[in-house]
């Protein structure tokens, strides 16, 4: 069949919108291809200078045969890692090959691998950390922890004298972990453990033993915690002395015991432990008891609490011999008649006071009275002196209360007489009862 040809144009595709240029402006409707993102991310990371890192080589397997190695380096703190690659004769400089759990610094540009979308490092230089300078660096670590107050004495918790689980992160089937539990078991057989393994050196100690002290210490019935390591090289012994495993340990609420290396060893973990054991050995005898040792002490301590209480009975034995032997005992009313005898005495010399005093009190009343009886009215009416009243009773002191022709009553000694009072004589004299008042 022919087709039919007309005269009207064909409908054109619309043109593509142009690319956002900006991460910011993309949308939904308007994204970036991945293409795109990875290019911008390898632009962006080519424009970055080289840069000196350091961290541990935790995968490494040199090839002298190839002109390449490759390496991966982490940050045992943070627990970030890259990979890194270098050409052979980068490493021919030095006077060791670096090999796994290793501490180096490497002078390296950061490369972003389009197709992978993995970002690595092309190392131009590595130099290894020397032990002094790591061993610097630990000291630098020790006074700012030291500062912090995480070495204080005030901070050490007390070991439980009998721990009913013993928390136990040491090696895997390590010599460590046979010293620890064998002793203990051997001074107390009833002890039980808890034990983790993992990793004491290398790249993985740090994560794991701090991993491992967090989880015992959070178990309720584990009452004490111990780190045990077996001797080593001081490069061996470092993950104990970093700063992320020594924060670990101090915030652990478990009393913590540390059995690092020899005892010439002192990571910072020894530091940080509420005690520090020499050996592992150390630390078995330190977290529990010597079973034989404590029955000996008991049966000591019996010994001397019966010889206490055999003596304490014999010394109140013999004083309440001594009491009884004593004559107030033998004849106990002798002590009453003492006080019989002396209740006499005391009655005998009451009367006698009362009776002197009787006495003096007598004679002071008769010499009162004597004053009173020379002083009274009477004494001077006894005299032959009267009083002169008249009838109403008012007591005649001068001629003027008695004019002549009153009738008046004269008080005596015993009695009274009436009287009449006459014009007076101008050459009579006053009467000496006239006069009396």
């Amino acid at each position: 069949m022919l087709g039919r040809v007309t005269d009207e144009p064909a409908e054109s595709a619309p043109a593509p919108q142009p690319l956002p240029e900006k991460a910011a402006d993309t949308t939904a409707q308007r994204p970036w291809p991945v293409r795109l993102l990875a290019d911008k991310i390898r632009w962006y990371v080519d424009r970055m200078s080289p840069v000196w890192v350091e961290g541990q080589i935790v995968e490494h397997t040199f090839r002298p045969t190839s002109g390449m190695q490759f390496l991966t380096l982490r940050d045992t703190d943070a627990e970030a890692s890259l990979p890194v690659h270098m050409l052979t004769r980068v490493m021919h400089g030095l006077d060791k090959k670096p090999e796994k759990g290793d501490q180096v610094v490497v002078h390296a540009k950061p490369e972003f691998w389009v197709k992978t979308g993995r970002l690595s490092l092309r190392a131009a230089d590595v130099q290894m950390v020397g032990i002094g300078e790591l061993l610097a660096r630990i000291e630098q670590l020790k006074r700012v922890l030291a500062a912090e107050g995480l070495f204080d004495a005030e901070r050490k918790r007390p070991l439980p004298f009998l721990p009913r689980v013993v928390g136990l992160v040491c090696g895997r089937e390590s010599k460590a972990e046979h010293d620890v539990v064998v002793n203990a078991r051997a001074r107390w057989p009833q002890v039980r453990f808890e034990i983790r393994e993992v990793a004491v050196q290398g790249v993985n100690a740090v994560r794991e033993v701090g991993a491992a002290i967090a989880e015992l210490d959070a178990l309720p019935e584990v009452e004490v915690i111990v780190v045990a390591r077996g001797g080593g090289a001081v490069e061996d012994l470092l993950p104990f002395s970093n700063e992320a495993l020594v924060r670990a340990a101090a915030a652990a609420r478990t009393p913590l015991v540390s059995a690092i290396g020899h005892e010439t060893d002192t990571p910072l973990l020894d530091l940080v432990a509420d005690y520090r054991a020499s050996t592992p050995t150390d630390a078995a005898k330190r977290v529990v008891p010597d079973v034989a040792e404590e029955r000996l002490r008991l049966e000591r301590a019996r010994r001397a609490m019966r010889a206490a209480v055999t003596a304490l009975v014999d010394r109140e034995q013999h004083g309440l011999d001594g009491v009884r032997s004593r004559p107030v005992l033998a004849r106990p009313q002798s002590m009453v008649e003492a006080r019989e005898r002396d209740v006499e005495q005391a009655l005998r010399h009451s009367r006698h006071l009362l009776d002197a005093l009787l006495l003096r009190a007598s004679g002071e009343v008769g010499r009162l009275e004597a004053q009173v009886r020379a002083l009274s009215p009477a004494s001077t009416l006894e005299r032959g002196y009267a009083v002169v009243q008249r009838p109403d009773g008012h007591v005649v002191r001068e001629p003027a209360d008695a004019p002549a022709g009153s009738d008046v009553r004269l008080r005596l000694a015993r009695g009274e007489v009436g009287a009449t009072i006459t014009p007076e004589p101008v050459a009579s004299q006053a009467t000496p009862a006239a006069g009396a008042a």
